[in-house]
């Protein structure tokens, strides 16, 4: 059995950049960084960032574009492909990608709209909108959990 399966949960580095194969398919270029946040043998905090390449194809790809923009959060679920071609000096190159097989958005903060999109206006000008912006919460690997703490 074989399995090639990689999710990720990261902010983008950049914009999406959008492009149309001859073909006319639409190919979308993702840079995710995700944090490790860790403790370390002297009880130091320590945070490790990892930067992704992910490609999206198709109607995914269409969607990352027109909703997704630097320092947003999104889920991406897809399996790993590495390339390789030669530069122009003749030296092999390879890149790991992951290709994206589903997307989802990730929390919206108040205020934030998809591009080329406004906000609807507000009936009422002293109502406010104050929807927080949702915090995903750092699960550190090395904590132990302590059996007084589990309520069953």
């Amino acid at each position: 059995m074989n399995v090639n399966k990689a999710m990720i949960v990261g902010r983008l580095v950049d914009n999406p950049e959008a492009r149309t194969t001859s073909s006319g398919k639409t190919v979308c270029s993702l840079r995710i960084a995700t944090n490790r946040v860790w403790t370390d043998a002297n009880r130091q905090r320590q945070e490790e960032t990892e930067y992704h390449s992910v490609v999206a194809w198709g109607r995914t790809g269409e969607i990352a574009s027109q909703y997704l923009q630097k320092g947003n959060m999104v889920y991406i679920e897809g399996r790993l492909k590495t390339r390789s071609w030669q530069d122009s000096t003749g030296v092999k190159k390879y890149r790991t990608e992951i290709i994206a097989e589903r997307l989802q958005l990730g929390p919206k903060g108040f205020g934030t709209t998809a591009p080329n999109q406004q906000e609807p206006q507000k009936k009422e000008p002293e109502q406010k909108e104050t929807t927080p912006q949702e915090e995903i919460p750092i699960i550190d690997e090395e904590e132990e959990i302590d059996v007084k703490d589990i309520p069953f």
